[in-house]
């Protein structure tokens, strides 16, 4: 409806003029990216192989970034960097573990030896274990911590180092709405990404003056192998689902709407701050 057939009160023209404005600068479709522009920009995406990871670096790459894929496993990263690579994009594959000091260092100078700078960090790698925690044996839990929050901590740093000699730059976490309320039988991997909540504001309020945003996404149940013992369980995602308003599970291509936000000029006054795309499960 134009204005010429409605009313033409300063209501009206006010309420045109703001959606007009937000589609200029959130875009009209947030899920594929397009309207995004981070032409010129490095990304360094960790458990980018598959999942959430694949396709928050396809989205970054549609929105003409460069990324660097990284997880363990090649096979994975390397089939993600050809396809970036089929869509007219730039893209390396690293192969790292990210508890290792020496590897992330190699990842870090592997980006900047093939693109010059790294301007968006996404800690996104993460592991866990379907176990109550009497059952969880010291070694598990070491390994979900040292993967989902010391791995994200040491890439952090070594990123943080080198974009304060570019003026800047975004870290973004993935965290989980598991960092907000307790569950069973994923315990430690719920409060080793509450413990990358606090690390996300910690960063954000130390890294500030240094012009590096630093914040995090929290995706509800999403459709991956990661979640697939829960929503391939019809009694399991039936009681998870029962306090999803959306009432259903989410599909990864619709995290990376708030990724790329929170990458982009649009969230330049944005830090310390965690965005949940959960289908509505935190508000019940």
């Amino acid at each position: 409806m134009d204005r010429g057939s409605c009313c033409r009160c300063d209501r009206c023209a006010f309420a045109m003029a703001a959606a007009h404005y937000l589609v200029r600068v959130f875009g009209r479709n947030v899920k594929t990216g397009v309207e995004y522009d981070l032409r010129g920009s490095v990304a360094i995406v960790t458990g980018g192989g598959k999942g959430i990871g694949k396709a928050i670096a396809l989205g970054l790459a549609r929105t003409g970034a460069s990324v660097v894929v990284a997880s363990r496993t090649e096979a994975e990263i390397d089939a993600v960097a050809e396809e970036i690579r089929g869509i007219g994009g730039r893209a390396l594959a690293v192969v790292t573990d990210l508890t290792s000091s020496e590897q992330v260092e190699h990842l870090v100078e592997a980006a900047i030896a093939e693109f010059g700078r790294v301007d968006i960090l996404v800690n996104n790698a993460a592991t866990s274990y379907l176990a109550p925690l009497l059952d969880l044996k010291e070694k598990g839990w070491d390994r979900i911590f040292d993967t989902n929050c010391k791995g994200a901590f040491l890439l952090s740093r070594a990123v943080a180092e080198r974009m304060i000699g570019q003026g800047g730059g975004r870290i973004i976490n993935l965290t989980t709405v598991g960092a907000e309320r307790g569950g069973v039988g994923m315990g430690a991997y719920h409060a080793s990404k509450a413990a990358l909540k606090m690390l996300t504001m910690c960063m954000a309020a130390e890294w500030a003056p240094l012009n590096i945003n630093v914040n995090a996404v929290g995706p509800g149940l999403t459709r991956t192998d990661f979640s697939r013992p829960i929503w391939e369980d019809a009694e399991r995602a039936e009681r998870y689902l029962s306090a999803v308003p959306k009432g259903r599970v989410g599909e990864p291509e619709e995290i990376v709407g708030a990724v790329l936000f929170l990458a982009s000029d649009a969230s330049s006054f944005i830090t310390g701050q965690s965005i949940y795309v959960d289908g509505g499960y935190l508000a019940t």
